[in-house]
Order: C-alpha cells, then structure tokens, then sequence
C-alpha cells in the first residue's frame, strides 16, 4: 500500500519505537504460527509424492546458497506428532501449514495419492485433538513439476487443474478445516519465479509474470467456488498477499509509488476485491502484453467473497523515479538476479532504507505495518482481515543449551504492539501468526537463514524452543503483550 508523506521521512503514529507491554488481545483474537510444506516436510520421494518445481530449482546448480534442497528440511513428514505436541506447548491456537500439491497428485492432474491424503489427515487430526485450529493453505509455491513443464502459471489449463486439486482436497478435509486459504503471496509467485527468475521456475519474462499474475488470480476464484461447493463444515475462506508498504522519495515519488503499488498491490486486490484490474497497472505495462490472456467471465470468476484477507508484513519499500544519471540504487532486494520483478516500471528506482535491519538485509519498521492495515481497512472497510506472517531472521546462537534471542523478541513485541494499534485504529483484525515455528529451508537462502522461534539443529534434527518461543507461548495463553 501507499502513503501520502513524500518527503523522505518515516510515517510513525504513537510512540516512535512501538515497544508496549500489557497491551490486552480481544479473547477471540488468535494467535497461531505458519509454516510452509517445501521449507519442513522433506521426504520429497516417499509415499508418491511427486517433483515439485522447487526440487528441480534447487537441485539446479547455482540457483541456491550451498546448493542446499529441501528433501529433508526438518523432516515434519518423520516428525510430525513430536511438532504436533511442540505447537500444543507452545499454546498456539491455530496452526497455518501448506499442503504439497505434489503429494496429493503427483503429476498435478488425475486421481488423489492416498498417501499424501492421509498425512495431512494426521496433522489435521493431530492439531484438533490439541484444541489448534487448522489453517490450510493450498499452494505454498511447490507446483508439480509435470504442470511447469506444460507453461505452469503462464497458462490458463494450471488454474484449471489448481481448481480440480482444490475440489480434492476440499472433499477430503472440508470436514474439518477451519480456515482455507487458496494462495499464498502470489506477486513472489509470479513476479520472483516468472519475472527476476529468483524463485522457482528461475524464468525470466516480463510478458510470463503478467500472465502468471492472472491466471494465480483465476486459480484463486475457481479454487474458492471449488471448495464451497463440497465442504460440509462452516470454514473461513481467505487469499495471502504481500501486499507492499510503498513510500515515496523526493519529487517523483508520487509517480513511483503509483506505478509500484499498481504492480505489487492492485494487480492482485483490484481483481480479487474489486472484480477489475486498475486502468493504470494495464497501460503501464502496455508495452509487455495486451492483456488477452484475459477472457470474458475471468474477472467474476476472480471476485469471489472471502471472509478474512490474509497480510504478510516484513518491511517497507521505498521508490522514486531514476534520473537516469545517478549511480541507481537497486535495494528491492529482487532485481540483482538476472530479470526484474517489476514488468513495465524499468525506471523505478528502490531506495536504500534506514536501519536496523534483520539478517535478510530488510528494513524494520513496525509503523510500516501499521500503515498497511490502516490503509487497507479504508480501501477495503468492510473486509476482516489476519496477518497471516510476520518474523525475522538473526543470527542465533546456541549458549549453554538455549537460544536468546533479543533481536526477535523485540522484533516481534513492536509488531504486534503495531497490530494492537491497528485494532484501536478501527482495523478489523482477526489474528497474527508468526513467521516461523521452526527454522527451515529460507528457498533460495538455503538453510542460512533462521526465521524460526524453534531453532532446529540441521545435523540432529534436534528442536529447541528459543526465547521468542516461550514469549510467545505467554502472549498465546494470556492475550497479554508481556513486559
């Protein structure tokens, strides 16, 4: 989303550093935690699962740190009711996974794989028997590879078997699901693995970005009415975006920010909440596609009601327009990898921000979340909404058998101290999950990244709660910021 301060300085409402204690949750607020099936399952060839397109990227040399995969991540798949009882102490109250379409079928088309129906069976079983609401999120970024190899997201039949995959899954798990999400953060999908060719499939077409965005989009719609049309239960349906928090630097900033939230943003909410692409996002990219890959009925199919928007926050993102002249600056932290993620805004320039940062180099910024669920509550005022993945990654260390980890805990305190603000801001928010439960396969980082509130030793396999792990059991239990 966007701001209106244009001048270089930091929006911040409240107190500048956001660090509250005893800030009280609504009872019904949930706090949960999120994981995705290619980061921990591993077991990448048993019981039929099939090859994802992320098991060919990685195994692809130079495409990951260390040429690190993810067939053996934290072995959930192994471990599953160990995880299962971490999470119940841990007091988390609704627990939001992936499943790997690749296990269900393995080449993305024809009959179910038991075996992969009755794993995620277990784990939803599992999470009800320990009072966690199970949050189901159907495409985590693991395509079959078999469906890449017919054009993946850049042609319309992968959202049409997406559709008959939801259809399957639906009729297994519609019973039980609490809440379903058809995708997560499409823009990475399309933009990362079709634009920059940072994530998987690694290609690198302005004109196939465009096209994964829209038929990402259509799967989203098909998948809702696929799913409504067989679940028995009363489920919340939902999408993930990583919508951008955008703020503009200098004179041109107004420009850039448009054009940026267009691609980041709008591509994604205008159709899904508004049955419409923007005007603007059409003739901006008129130069890469004419859009005909978009067919009369594609839009209603899109608009489909859902119950809470999901919201992935990091950090924000500031532009302006080149000059042309100036050494650019490129800290979109996307663009240095061969194509660019941002199809028809070549003269946008992303902008070093400020510190401190996480281990990923990003920016930390509560007020920037803050902004982003404000912003979103005036476009969208009557659409509830969850923050679906919030975290960061530090350098932990292991010191006398435990991991204090400072940096994240006050990462994490100033983020949801902003969510709280949110809430006294008239935002409809419903929950926050924390990125992530465990450390696992950061793509294409490799294993050199921890996001987790679990440290997991990758040569044991070992499971150690970190300091931000038993904060946040004490948040989840008490619906009280602690001190």
């Amino acid at each position: 989303m966007t701001d209106s301060n244009n001048s270089g300085s930091t929006i911040v409402r409240g107190s500048a550093d956001y660090r509250d204690a005893g800030l009280v949750f609504p009872a019904d607020f949930t706090f949960g935690s999120a994981t995705a099936s290619y980061q921990i399952e591993g077991a990448f060839d048993e019981d039929g699962r099939g090859a994802s397109i992320w098991d060919t990227f990685s195994k692809t040399p130079g495409n990951v740190f260390e040429g690190d995969t993810g067939d053996v991540a934290d072995d959930h798949y192994h471990r599953l009711d160990e995880d299962l009882d971490l999470m119940k102490s841990l007091n988390l109250e609704a627990y939001r996974f992936s499943i790997a379409w690749p296990r269900i079928q393995p080449t993305g088309r024809g009959a179910a794989n038991q075996a992969g129906l009755d794993f995620y069976s277990r784990l939803i079983d599992g999470l009800i028997e320990r009072g966690i609401r199970p949050v189901a999120t159907l495409y985590h970024w693991d395509l079959p590879q078999a469906l890449e190899d017919e054009g993946g997201w850049t042609v319309r039949s992968t959202a049409l078997a997406f559709e008959e995959y939801a259809r399957i899954v639906g009729e297994a798990f519609g019973d039980r699901i609490h809440t379903w999400t058809t995708l997560n953060e499409p823009w990475c999908s399309a933009y990362l693995g079709y634009g920059s060719g940072a994530h998987a499939p690694g290609i690198m077409s302005p004109e196939g970005a465009l096209q994964a965005v829209h038929h990402l989009n259509l799967a989203h719609g098909l998948a809702v009415a696929a799913l409504r049309a067989v679940v028995t239960n009363d489920p919340q349906f939902s999408i993930t975006l990583n919508l951008h928090e955008i703020r503009g630097d200098g004179p041109t900033g107004p420009e850039a920010v448009r054009q940026i939230d267009a691609l980041a943003n709008r591509a994604f909410t205008g159709p899904l909440l508004k049955g419409a692409y923007p005007a603007d996002l059409i003739s901006d990219t008129a130069s890469v596609t004419d859009w005909s890959f978009v067919l009369e009925g594609d839009l209603e199919a899109i608009n489909q009601p859902i119950d809470v928007l999901g919201v992935n926050y990091y950090s924000t993102t500031r532009v302006r327009v080149w000059d042309g002249v100036s050494e650019r600056q490129n800290a979109d932290g996307h663009s240095n990898v061969g194509g660019s993620p941002w199809p028809g805004a070549g003269r946008i320039e992303f902008l070093v921000q400020p510190g401190p940062y996480t281990e990923m180099g990003w920016n930390i910024d509560p007020s920037g979340l803050f902004d982003l669920l404000t912003a979103l509550r005036d476009e969208f005022p009557d659409q509830p909404m969850m923050i679906t993945e919030n975290g960061a990654a530090f350098a932990d260390e292991v010191i006398d058998g435990a991991v204090h980890d400072v940096e994240r805990v006050d990462y994490l305190r100033r983020h949801i101290t902003a969510a709280h603000r949110a809430i006294d801001a008239g935002v409809d928010l419903r929950g926050y999950f924390v990125w992530s439960l465990m450390d696992n396969f950061e793509w294409s980082f490799g294993y050199s990244k921890r996001f987790g509130i679990v440290r997991v030793d990758y040569d044991t396999l070992e499971r150690l709660p970190k300091d931000s792990a038993l904060w946040y059991a004490e948040l989840a239990a008490s619906h009280v910021l602690p001190a």
